[in-house]
């Protein structure tokens, strides 16, 4: 993603939507989670989250804007983006672009594909 937000950050704005953590701790946890010492457990709360959130923007290091989704997931719910799913929006507020859903699905050079032809 640092790629493609260096090439287009010029002509794009790109934010981090922070969604429901997709590996807590006290949920789905994979190997690699524990071999690179990530360790969360699911928020219960905004403040949770925006912990998660700023922790994640870190480790990552993640140059963008990050926002994050309230407890109540309306935004994961609205986008269908559990867990990850890229998405372009026009200056008019239309989606623009839709990835597939990730990880799989997860294709930043179909975003820029969709950027360089916007």
């Amino acid at each position: 993603m640092h790629n493609l937000w260096a090439t287009h950050r010029d002509k794009v704005e790109f934010v981090v939507v922070y969604i429901r953590e997709a590996h807590p701790e006290d949920g789905w946890v994979i190997t690699s989670n524990r071999e690179q010492d990530i360790s969360f457990n699911d928020p219960t709360s905004n403040d949770e989250r925006h912990d998660a959130a700023a922790s994640c923007a870190i480790r990552l290091k993640i140059h963008m804007p990050v926002v994050v989704d309230d407890i109540d997931d309306n935004i994961a719910s609205a986008y269908g983006a559990l867990p990850d799913r890229l998405y372009l929006i026009g200056k008019g507020g239309d989606i623009v672009y839709q990835g597939e859903r990730g990880p799989w699905g997860f294709d930043p050079e179909k975003l820029s594909d969709a950027i360089e032809s916007l």
